[in-house]
């Protein structure tokens, strides 16, 4: 019989996180901790980290349904296609921990070299919004990192000045020596995005995420066949939860990316699908962390790792807290490895 428990914890960021959406001064994130009874020293774990501004679910949501999970555990694997599809979050988190539980609690998910320490994964270096300043010294450090891939966040400070940004990097490192991304997180308007994706094109931007506001389906796909730099859809897969409706938005919108983050769109058995219905439509794609703490983080990577991905991925935010829970983990010079000397310290969510 399996017993199960769940806690809130509060991760502090090093430094306020810009978003277009606002700034992020802490994130909540919930974990679902179970065990067998005849075996309580051995404990399976899984993360909840719901976005707020980002998902479909609210913390109301998610709390409910672990209160729910844990009062009753005889059928969490069933469920995953049941009740837990409306609550993405949340069914990444079983996923987690009904794997965990099968590979007694050591946090080995998924067997390949990248627990082994012999293979890495490619990351980008992510670039938070902030003043002009304080972005520019950001990209200078994550390219002096040892980052090829630069993402930066765009629509805050104003397009001009982050148009001048990138300009910067351009005249310093072509297109063969530095990768270019940009985020907007649905900041632009339908009116002036054009007019930004060509200025982009010029500066040989590799790719722009959610150029518009999430659920602008016919602006989307207008943009999507007539932009002059691939466009990469985000929020705009949030909330679809059925095959269904996976297959209309591609077929619709067309995009040429999908950016999967599997705690927002429902774990490693809903990315597997979107991964797979990308391919058949020769749609590119790429895995993102939505600010996890090093629990789900460690779920999503070593998935990732099983895809032997060679375009960089949205992993190397595993620092960004000061009160993460140490694990093997470790983003360095734009590859994210596991390092399997390190132990696990889990000593912060013990009741």
């Amino acid at each position: 019989m399996i017993a199960a428990r769940w806690i809130e914890h509060t991760l502090e960021p090093r430094f306020e996180l810009g978003t277009s959406k606002g700034p992020i001064t802490a994130r909540t994130v919930w974990y679902l901790i179970a065990w067998h009874t005849d075996r309580p020293e051995i404990k399976g774990i899984g993360e909840a980290a719901l976005f707020p501004g980002h998902s479909k679910e609210f913390p109301a949501d998610v709390k409910t349904k672990l209160i729910e999970l844990c009062a009753d555990t005889h059928d969490w694997s069933s469920r995953l296609t049941t009740d837990l599809v409306v609550v993405p979050s949340v069914r990444f988190a079983v996923e987690q921990c009904l794997r965990d539980l099968e590979v007694s609690g050591t946090k080995q998910l998924f067997p390949s070299t990248f627990l082994l320490g012999q293979q890495t994964i490619p990351i980008n270096g992510l670039v938070w919004m902030g003043d002009k300043s304080t972005m520019r010294q950001r990209i200078r450090e994550r390219i002096e990192k040892g980052y090829t891939t630069v993402k930066m966040k765009i629509g805050a400070i104003g397009i001009g000045d982050e148009l001048e940004l990138l300009k910067a990097i351009r005249a310093d490192f072509n297109a063969d020596t530095i990768t270019l991304r940009v985020d907007a997180n649905g900041a632009l308007s339908a009116g002036q995005a054009p007019e930004v994706l060509k200025r982009l094109a010029d500066l040989q931007v590799h790719s722009i995420e959610q150029p518009v506001h999430a659920g602008l389906y016919e602006v989307m796909a207008e943009l999507c066949a007539s932009s002059p730099i691939p466009i990469a859809l985000d929020e705009d897969l949030i909330g679809l939860n059925t095959r269904d409706a996976k297959v209309d938005l591609l077929d619709h919108l067309e995009p040429q990316f999908i950016v999967i983050k599997p705690s927002l769109v429902g774990g490693w058995a809903a990315t597997a699908e979107w991964i797979e219905l990308a391919k058949a439509r020769n749609i590119g794609w790429w895995i993102t962390s939505a600010l996890e703490s090093s629990i789900g983080l460690n779920a999503i990577a070593q998935f990732t790792a099983t895809l032997n991905v060679s375009m960089a991925q949205g992993l190397g935010t595993g620092n960004v807290y000061t009160n993460n829970i140490p694990s093997p983990l470790l983003a360095e010079a734009g590859m994210l490895r596991y390092r399997p000397e390190v132990a696990w310290d889990l000593s912060s969510l013990q009741p």
